[in-house]
């Protein structure tokens, strides 16, 4: 990869205010030109060789975030339709560069090619609708006169204002779509973004960039820093110049982050163990097709994926019968072959799944279907008959494999189900909405879908998590308001 030495002049008078007085980044993004250790990756399948990023140090990590301090002073000052320009230019940008970039995830991180190319476009419709909501986002004017003792002469102005630089960390599943949620937020509001993503799906994140780069966004705002999370991950969410960091990942290292930044405030997005709750009244066609949808798209590796089926013992014969058969048709390859289930990110990913897998058949549960391996290609797997204590009950397997409990008595649903750590979502299946409602009112969850598999969005719909699932709420306008806080002027009239 080219060193890369960029410079940017402001014009301290009306800065960002005049096109000519800008210079821009090109190619990439803050690669420091005294990197020189770099990582190799591979695709998931064959092990092509697809490209490298660099390792930055400490002190280069450092130097991105003093660069990015400083250009957030003055794009703070752009105005909010001229950032809005810039994001509409960037979904435009990614589109026209659509089959290199969704070729990329399909080839880093195993998605199928159709799965990945649609993350590229529901991404550009995301940053539309953000630089959208961005605009229509305005503060609150209040008068003194709420409360008796003398306060009936001030009027307090209170307007949305930026923090200053974010720190978006993002995950391997989805390297574009949840980068760009935070990107996107943070830069309509008038931050600047330290964005670290995932090791295996960086080429995908700098695809991303790379697009954001061909727009006029001045130089500086937007950093990529790559390395070893071991080596700079404390530093960058210690460091004291990051004013919010926003985290998608596992819960293990979202507790770490959320320890460690103190003071910093944090949206964390983490590990989930939705569950499918099935009542007997429930349409068993319906079930089985959106649990299976669910359960195995992108083999698993997704935090709303369905995890475990709590079905009432009086239909769980014939619902199972009705999954194993859609699990038997699904297609089981290479992402390029469109696949439905393709292989899992690594061989330790594999491992652990299989781990899971091999666990409940040890401790009595039955195998349905599946439990066939090829390196870290693990087949779709139904487990029927898993009991609580087994792990593949309670702990999020983040691959193929489904675990379907027995419940004999429906008040035993809902203390099934919040036993979890997690807190993510849930789904219910019933002909009888009060029933869902009685039921879902519960369940220690952030969402609950009626009739219908558990999945994020759309994309502006509030996201949230409870217990070990997240912290904060992400969703559009949620996070643009939580990436700028209140700051108040009191006029004394």
């Amino acid at each position: 990869m080219p060193d890369v030495t960029v410079s940017i002049t402001f014009d301290l008078i009306s800065p960002f205010k005049n096109n000519q007085n800008y210079q821009f980044f090109e190619g990439v993004v803050n690669i420091s030109a005294t990197a020189t250790n770099e990582k190799k990756v591979y695709s998931v399948v064959g092990q092509e060789e697809l490209g490298a990023f660099p390792l930055l140090t400490k002190e280069e990590a450092g130097q991105a975030i003093e660069k990015a301090k400083q250009a957030q002073k003055y794009w703070e000052e752009e105005e909010v339709y001229k950032r809005a320009e810039i994001l509409h230019a960037w979904a435009d940008k990614l589109l026209e560069n659509q089959a290199q970039i969704g070729d990329m995830i399909m080839k880093e991180v195993g998605k199928n090619k159709s799965s990945a190319w649609k993350e590229v476009a529901r991404t550009a419709d995301l940053i539309r609708y953000t630089a959208e909501e961005g605009c229509r986002i305005h503060g609150d004017l209040l008068r003194g006169d709420s409360f008796k003792g003398g306060s009936s002469n001030k009027i307090a102005m209170a307007e949305r204002a930026p923090r200053g630089v974010i720190l978006a960390i993002s995950p391997f599943n989805y390297p574009v779509n949840l980068a760009a949620s935070k990107i996107a937020p943070a830069l309509i509001s008038g931050n600047a973004v330290i964005f670290k993503p995932a090791s295996q799906g960086t080429l995908s994140g700098k695809l991303m960039i790379d697009a954001l780069l061909e727009t006029e966004l001045p130089a500086d705002v937007v950093h990529c820093v790559t390395g070893k999370g071991s080596e700079i991950g404390d530093y960058l969410v210690t460091h004291p110049d990051i004013s919010m960091i926003t985290f998608t990942g596992s819960t293990e290292v979202g507790q770490s982050i959320s320890e460690k930044a103190k003071m910093i405030p944090v949206v964390l997005e983490l590990g989930g163990k939705d569950p499918a709750i099935v009542l007997k009244n429930a349409d068993l066609d319906l079930a089985a097709s959106q649990i299976v949808s669910g359960a195995f798209s992108y083999s698993g590796q997704r935090c709303t994926a369905i995890k475990r089926v709590l079905v009432d013992n009086a239909v769980a014969d014939e619902l199972t019968s009705k999954i194993k058969k859609k699990v038997d048709e699904l297609t089981v390859g290479n992402p390029e072959e469109e696949a439905a289930v393709t292989p899992l990110i690594d061989e330790k990913a594999a491992d652990f799944v299989q781990g899971l897998i091999d666990d409940a058949l040890e401790n009595g549960a039955s195998l349905v279907t599946g439990n066939q391996r090829e390196e870290n290609l693990i087949y779709p797997t139904l487990l029927d008959n898993v009991t609580p204590g087994m792990k593949v009950a309670y702990e999020e397997p983040f691959g193929p494999v489904l675990p379907i409990i027995r419940v004999s008595d429906e008040a035993d649903f809902v203390e099934l189900a919040n036993e979890s750590e997690y807190g993510l979502q849930a789904s219910i299946f019933t002909n009888n909405v009060q029933t869902a409602m009685n039921i879902g009112s519960k369940l220690n969850v952030g969402s609950v879908q009626l009739n219908a598999k558990t999945e994020r969005g759309p994309d502006h719909f509030p996201f949230i998590g409870s217990k070990n699932s997240g912290l904060g709420a992400q969703g559009i306008r949620r996070s643009i308001e939580s990436m700028t806080r209140d700051k108040l002027f009191i006029m004394n009239v």
